[in-house]
């Protein structure tokens, strides 16, 4: 009768991790959730050139960094010292890109509130 007993309060031990579990994986989604309902909300205002221009920014972006970089591996006929320039460059490139689209397509998404009982 002991192993019943301490066999029963191990599975709803794991039954309320189970459940607690669950609960922080839907707080954190809820968290997504409400951040990415903001961020459209916050872009529903803004002109058609800059919606546009977002993934024409990350195209211009990814190919420069793709075949307009490679060619310092190229230059460099594929050395191991080629290679550290190139992605030495690209780190810098990469952090200059993301502050220029940081700077130019943020979203103020402070003047919004999600409510998820609508």
């Amino acid at each position: 009768m002991g192993e019943d007993t301490s066999q029963k309060n191990e599975f709803i031990d794991k039954k309320e991790e189970s459940e607690a579990s669950f609960r922080r994986l839907k707080k954190a989604f809820d968290k997504w959730r409400e951040n990415r309902v903001n961020g459209i909300l916050a872009q529903e205002g803004e002109s058609i050139w800059l919606t546009l221009g977002r993934p024409l920014f990350l195209s211009g972006c990814i190919l420069f960094d793709g075949p307009v970089m490679l060619e310092i591996v190229r230059l460099g006929d594929r050395s191991a010292w080629a290679w550290i320039a190139y992605f030495t460059a690209l780190y810098f490139v990469v952090s200059f890109q993301k502050k220029t689209y940081d700077q130019i397509f943020s979203v103020d998404t402070s003047q919004f509130s999600f409510n998820s009982e609508q």
